[in-house]
């Protein structure tokens, strides 16, 4: 999956999306330019500054902060996804210890928020397009409903 059918996907069939790329000329600082951020929010009320993605697009390493995934090299992006315990449980390998974030193709945790079950895939492919599918659609789904309750008044 190229970064472009990957936002294809999330824009046509995950409803009520907002995406974003981080750009200049949006206020992002430069490190995350080209970086592209999945917000639930169908009526466009949230305060963007309030907003937390529930999936992003990374195409560059954070120095001194995010650099296990080697996303320097060319073509090479990660698409991360927050999920449930359950779901990264068991979408990524049980001993995290030695997990390799430079891997291509294969579910493993975030490098730095998989404490808080948030899964990544480097350039999804065949072994992962359907799994990527599905892990951004939990994704969607639990940010539906932490929407929905704030805009209730209950979170």
């Amino acid at each position: 999956m190229t970064r472009d059918e990957i936002v294809d996907f999330v824009e046509t069939v995950l409803e009520g999306t907002v995406v974003v790329v981080a750009s200049e000329e949006g206020g992002a600082p430069e490190v995350a330019w080209g970086d592209t951020f999945f917000f639930y929010d169908p009526d466009g009320v949230t305060d963007a500054k309030k907003r937390l993605p529930y999936a992003t697009i990374v195409v560059n390493d954070y120095p001194g902060f995010d650099e296990a995934s080697n996303l320097a090299r060319e073509g090479v992006f990660r698409v991360n996804a927050w999920v449930s315990r359950e779901t990264f449980e068991r979408e990524v390998p049980e001993d995290h210890s030695n997990v390799d974030f430079t891997v291509l193709d294969e579910v493993i945790p975030h490098p730095v928020y998989g404490k808080q079950s948030w899964v990544s895939v480097l350039n999804p492919g065949p072994a992962t397009e359907d799994a990527m599918k599905a892990l951004l659609s939990e994704a969607h789904s639990s940010d539906r409903v932490r929407y929905e309750k704030r805009r209730a008044g209950n979170g």
